[in-house]
């Protein structure tokens, strides 16, 4: 039998491939439900650019992130701990707990309205139910990552399918084009617009990407490695920008469109079984479901990894699970709007952007960090103006809110 002999490039893509689909789960995660469809329903292909924009945004952002685990073989709250005084390590861990309950009560949230949809639970039990799914998928992520990369890749797949599906069955759409020139229309679609880019670029998953890259540490195939890793973050992120840009579509072709704007998800869920059939509206129950729980573990996961780089401690993933879970028990307990508190979670994950960009840009520009592969000055400008943007984004909607 003859050997076939595999080129070095292809094992080393093969090898990388996987970190990125982990990551992409966050970027299509139940508040770009609330977000993108949201603001499809409001404002029809208004804010497509955004989308378009917060998704070119990421696999930038997600490749510096990548490219730091990879070069130095440290993941960035380990960096941020050896580089940085300990007040601004205790600050950034602070702000990244919080932004991990933001994170968890978007993510808690659609899982259990999704379980509601389907098969009518309760909404807090619906919780507990997705409390229980996502520790067994997170039980595959210490010792069984290939695995645990496999489950995460399949509930994606099924997010895809769920909006490709819906899509094909919209009729013909006209005005999706001009969704691509930049605008706004009043504060409402600038609040809407803020959670699109906090549920696109997610500040957990920047901390998440160094640590899932950096066992790829090869000091003498740095360039091979980064090359599939860009390739990895290009399909994955490519694939959840598609997603992305479903979600507003189906809810501008069939909300907007037809003049039936719809505010939470139970009613988008309904809407679609009425315009688009009941097929639609399953699709749209198992794919809210599906992003929920893949999206609660890698949650939990990164939350790991951000206590163990900023602090050097470790807790059990069940305890974690259960602090950072306890907003969303809260929210559904009160009888709080479910989608509003997502949206409301999307911005508050927003504001916590540049808290992870602003010190991995300045660490990736350090030679004594990143070596010969140190960013050139013009990747340091364009990740300096990426957080100055989303940081005066955030800025003006705070004092519009606040005065107006």
């Amino acid at each position: 039998m003859v050997g076939i002999t595999v080129p070095a490039r292809v094992r080393s893509a093969a090898v990388v491939m996987g970190p990125a689909f982990v990551v992409a789960v966050a970027y299509v995660d139940p508040g770009n439900f609330a977000t993108n469809m949201a603001g499809g329903a409001a404002h029809g292909f208004l804010l497509l650019w955004v989308i378009v924009s917060a998704s070119l945004l990421a696999m930038f952002v997600q490749y510096q992130s990548a490219k730091l685990g990879i070069v130095t073989g440290r993941n960035l709250p380990e960096l941020c701990r050896e580089h940085y005084p300990r007040p601004v390590t205790g600050l950034l861990w602070v702000q990244a707990e919080l932004v991990a309950m933001a994170t968890d009560l978007a993510e808690f949230v659609g899982a259990a309205v999704a379980l509601n949809l389907l098969f009518g639970v309760p909404l807090l039990p619906a919780a507990g139910i997705t409390a229980v799914v996502s520790f067994g998928i997170l039980a595959l992520a210490p010792l069984r990552r290939r695995r645990f990369e496999s489950v995460i890749i399949g509930l994606l797949a099924i997010v895809l399918g769920g909006f490709l599906y819906q899509t094909l069955h919209l009729g013909p759409l006209t005005g999706a084009a001009a969704g691509l020139v930049p605008g706004f229309a009043g504060v409402d679609s600038v609040l809407l617009a803020t959670g699109m880019l906090g549920a696109t670029v997610m500040p957990h998953v920047i901390y998440l990407h160094s640590a899932l890259t950096q066992r790829h540490h090869r000091p003498g195939d740095v360039r091979g490695v980064l090359r599939a890793s860009r390739t990895d973050i290009v399909v994955a992120l490519g694939i959840a920008a598609t997603v992305n840009v479903s979600m507003l579509v189906v809810a501008a072709g069939a909300f907007h469109q037809a003049g039936a704007p719809r505010e939470s998800l139970e009613d988008m869920h309904s809407g679609l079984g009425q315009l688009l059939g009941p097929g639609a509206a399953l699709a749209f129950a198992l794919a809210l479901l599906a992003s929920g729980l893949a999206a609660s573990s890698v949650g939990t996961y990164s939350g790991q990894v951000v206590m163990e780089g900023f602090l050097r401690r470790r807790i059990p993933l069940w305890l974690r699970r259960s602090v950072t879970m306890a907003p969303a028990l809260a929210v559904l307990a009160l009888g709080i709007d479910p989608t509003k508190a997502l949206v409301l979670s999307q911005v508050v994950l927003s504001f916590g952007i540049p808290f992870a960009l602003v010190p991995m840009v300045l660490l990736a520009r350090r030679r004594d960090v990143m070596g010969a592969s140190v960013n050139r000055r013009g990747v340091t400008a364009a990740g300096a103006a990426a957080a100055l943007v989303i940081s005066a984004l955030n800025l003006f909607l705070l004092v519009r809110t606040v005065v107006g």
